[in-house]
């Protein structure tokens, strides 16, 4: 019996050690869960605090304001002035600028990335889409897309252009334009003809009165330059309220050098071509009150056979040959390089025209070995024809393509 309640004693010695044991590891698994629990907050809370300030202020928008004009929607946009792109509290990063067909209108950003502002004017009646954006001092970003439409000219002006496109020419051939309207405005129309050359030389632009910009260099061209002419007239404002509506790429290319000189005195005509003498030919010019002008002049105009009349170059009714032969236009106001089968023996001997400079030639111009078919088949349009020795004036630089006898100084001026 004794040994029965050391046994029970023993037993519940035994459980409630059991049960203090369990408790026990409950409690510290209880205690490990609440480490657990407090090293993951802490792991959030704990430090500096940079990593979670980051993040906040990454999901903050950006300070950056961008602004379009014209504002969406806006239709009979002026083509220049309006279109004006800035920022505020931010610098602007990129701004796209492009027409329906994709084509990007060229610009940059100024002043620090305050502003971007296009280099030229825009098209008429042309819809643009506008994508900029902006970058605050935190590097966030801030986008604006807008759309607009350029207005629709009631009053337009064209240039009449030579050369041609995809034409050959002489040395001494500009690049002309005459307007159909007076320009008031020809900084900004002759900022939208853009002239490319290669190999590469400088071009420059001179006005005769307001309907006239030719473009040269400021020696002739080197043989073999191709020249690539870009109008980009759509939109310009020529004068008020009257734009542009011309968008045209023109190529054209220079031959050989031909130049050929006219002394008046010795009645002889030397062709030179790419440097060497080529040909002598006697020649007659303006007789005594009909002198042929001196200086540069540039062919123009080539005809095979022409009518010359009196009374259209205000010399009344002197003369009037309907069939002159292998004609080449040097001047506007009438004088030609050309056959003359009615000379005799003028030529290399006595001046005898009215201004116009003669090679001896056959009615009809059917013999190929005269003076005058030879000169013609072997010049083109804008070869150089240089008078001297005449007893009149230097010809006008805008009396046909003269202006080679402007200094380049007075040109670009």
């Amino acid at each position: 019996m004794n040994g029965r309640p050391i046994s029970g004693a023993s037993a519940h010695a035994r459980k409630r050690g059991r049960r203090r044991g369990a408790n026990t590891l409950f409690a510290a698994a209880s205690g490990a869960t609440l480490l657990l629990v407090t090293a993951c907050g802490g792991g959030s809370d704990s430090g500096d605090g940079d990593g979670g300030k980051g993040k906040a202020d990454d999901n903050k928008p950006s300070q950056a304001v961008v602004t379009i004009a014209p504002k969406d929607g806006a239709d009979a946009v002026a083509t220049s002035g309006a279109l004006k792109i800035s920022a505020a509290k931010g610098k602007l990063s990129e701004v796209t600028v492009k027409d329906p067909k994709g084509k990007t209108v060229p610009g940059k950003i100024v002043a620090g990335g305050a502003k971007w502002t296009p280099e030229r004017h825009l098209a008429a009646g042309t819809k643009y889409k506008v994508h900029a954006i902006a970058k605050d001092s935190e590097g966030r970003t801030s986008a604006k897309d807008s759309a607009f439409t350029t207005l629709v000219p009631k009053n337009t002006f064209v240039g009449q252009f030579n050369p041609e496109d995809g034409t050959k020419v002489g040395v001494g051939m500009p690049f002309s334009v005459n307007f159909s309207r007076g320009i008031t405005s020809p900084d900004a129309v002759e900022k939208a003809i853009e002239i490319k050359t290669d190999p590469s030389v400088p071009v420059e632009g001179h006005w005769f009165g307001n309907d006239r910009l030719d473009f040269r260099p400021e020696k002739y061209w080197k043989p073999g330059t191709k020249v690539t002419v870009k109008m980009n007239l759509d939109g310009v404002e020529g004068r008020p309220g009257v734009y542009g509506k011309q968008a045209k790429t023109i190529t054209f290319e220079i031959g050989r050098s031909q130049v050929s000189t006219v002394d008046v005195k010795t009645k002889k005509m030397t062709v030179v071509r790419d440097g060497k003498v080529l040909k002598k030919i006697p020649v007659t010019t303006g007789k005594p009150g009909y002198e042929t002008w001196n200086g540069q002049m540039v062919i123009s105009e080539r005809l095979k056979v022409t009518r010359m009349n009196g009374e259209t170059v205000g010399y009344g009714g002197e003369y009037d040959i309907k069939d002159v032969p292998h004609a080449q236009r040097l001047s506007t106001s009438g004088t030609f390089i050309h056959g003359n089968y009615w000379g005799g023996g003028a030529f290399g001997n006595y001046n005898a025209s009215h201004g116009c400079i003669g090679l001896r030639d056959v009615r009809g111009g059917y013999d190929k070995k005269v003076p005058s078919a030879w000169f013609f088949n072997h010049s083109m349009v804008g070869d150089v024809v240089v008078v001297k020795n005449s007893n009149d004036k230097i010809i006008a630089p805008d009396n046909g393509y003269s202006g080679w006898n402007m200094s380049w100084e007075k040109w670009k001026a």
